[in-house]
């Protein structure tokens, strides 16, 4: 299948590989301040 094959060659999200990484890192005892995937804790500012 065209699609299959298609799918194959999209490359991962760098996001997702690191947000992984860093709660792989929490659970092993480092203290981690993670910047990546996340939603902000404030509405978008009415000019935007």
């Amino acid at each position: 299948m065209k699609l299959t094959q298609r799918i194959s060659q999209v490359p991962p999200s760098i996001t997702l590989e690191i947000t992984a990484k860093a709660k792989k890192m929490r659970e092993e005892g480092i203290d981690v301040c993670s910047f990546t995937a996340g939603e902000p804790d404030f509405d978008t500012p009415d000019p935007i």
